[in-house]
């Protein structure tokens, strides 16, 4: 039995099997509400068959992922005898049919009815088969209850960990007069939430840093990690002699934190006295300066391992840009750009052309075009932090 449901959970199609078997014509199926059709047995204060279904075809549309539901008892109405409900049974699979822009426009609902195998397997009442089936059943039902627990326990710690991160990355106080935008997105899925993080920090003269970082890792976790590197780097950075040095301070910190390791960072220190970028990365994507003629230099020359890939110190690399008045510094982590089975030159390509082609949009409306043309329609599989500075 197939059918294929909108999003609003009506029936858009139906097989033959789906008419034969539920006893009912396609003309009481299609266009209507699946739970109109099939409501649980009013009479049985117990059922739940139509809650569970529903519950697991909205998970299929939050997360776009195929989801196999335990043996239901799901009663369905007599069609020769209103008011009469047959207990029926049934193992269910509701899976995703994904459009072009990433969302999912249908759901597949395909059903095995197990109704005559309980019935047939069963022998008589009390019989040891009918009592090792209806422990089957149970277990069952215990299964999808502790499945249903996990996935709440899952959506509380990404609650909790976006809550936390929110927290540490709260929009900057403004950097003297200079113009500046910060966008976090995370990650789509309720096991997706990472350490990604953004910092800009006012430093003596006119100048200002300017970092993010990643951490490896989800969960609660990394974005606990997260906090405590964005807390040194800043603290580092305000008292370091540049961000090379920044960096080097934060690797050592982070050889005493647990899941810290590999983490990687980007420290950009801007001098507007002296139109000058001096940065250094660690294991980090390069930031990106767009000249005011639109075009686009990656600031690649002095990029080390992460954080803690080295078993001894060594000194990061330092290494300096000049800029103009106009120009916009870019930095930002590898969910704006990655994408599986491609090479990062072709994100960073992308990244370069929507730069270049919004390169007169003040650093707000620069942000969110860069998000909207360069994240997922369906949305990212892992987070994006963004700081955009007009130099």
């Amino acid at each position: 039995m197939v059918a294929l449901l909108t999003p609003d959970l009506a029936y858009a199609d139906v097989n033959e099997e789906y008419v034969r078997l539920s006893g009912r014509t396609r003309e009481q199926l299609v266009g209507r509400y699946l739970f109109h059709v099939f409501p649980d047995n009013p009479d049985d204060p117990t059922a739940t068959g139509a809650r569970n279904l529903e519950a697991s075809l909205r998970r299929v549309l939050a997360t776009g992922e195929r989801d196999t539901m335990a043996l239901q008892r799901y009663d369905v109405e007599s069609v020769d005898r209103p008011g009469e409900w047959e207990e029926r049974y049934w193992s269910p699979v509701n899976a995703p049919v994904v459009g072009s822009d990433g969302r999912v426009e249908l759901l597949v609902h395909r059903v095995e009815e197990v109704t005559e195998l309980m019935r047939a397997r069963g022998g008589p009442e009390g019989s040891r088969a009918r009592v090792l089936e209806a422990e089957l059943y149970t277990r069952a039902r215990e299964l999808q209850e502790v499945n249903d627990r996990l996935r709440e326990a899952h959506a509380r710690e990404r609650e909790v960990a976006l809550a936390l991160q929110e927290a540490m990355l709260p929009a900057p106080d403004p950097v003297g007069h200079h113009r500046a935008a910060v966008r976090y997105r995370p990650a789509v899925g309720a096991l997706n939430v990472c350490g990604d993080w953004y910092d800009l920090v006012d430093l003596p003269g006119d100048r200002i840093g300017v970092a993010v970082g990643d951490v490896v890792g989800h969960g609660l976790r990394a974005a606990c990690v997260m906090g405590l590197l964005r807390s040194a780097l800043s603290a580092a950075s305000r008292v370091a002699d540049g961000p090379a040095q920044a960096l080097e301070v934060l690797g050592l910190y982070a050889r005493s934190i647990e899941g810290a390791e590999n983490t990687t960072a980007v420290e950009t220190c801007v001098d507007w006295d002296t139109h000058t970028l001096t940065y250094s990365s660690a294991g980090h994507l390069p930031p990106a300066l767009l000249r005011v003629d639109g075009t686009v230099e990656f600031l690649d020359r002095a990029t080390d391992p992460p954080l803690g890939a080295r078993p001894e110190h060594v000194p990061r690399p330092q290494s300096s840009a000049a800029f103009a008045e106009g120009d916009t510094l870019v930095l930002y982590t590898d969910g704006l750009i990655e994408r599986r089975r491609e090479d990062i030159d072709v994100g960073l390509g992308r990244l370069a052309d929507a730069l270049t082609r919004h390169r007169a949009a003040d650093p707000e409306r620069l942000a969110d075009a860069l998000l909207l043309e360069l994240l997922p329609a369906g949305g990212a599989t892992d987070d994006t932090a963004l700081v955009i500075v007009r130099l």
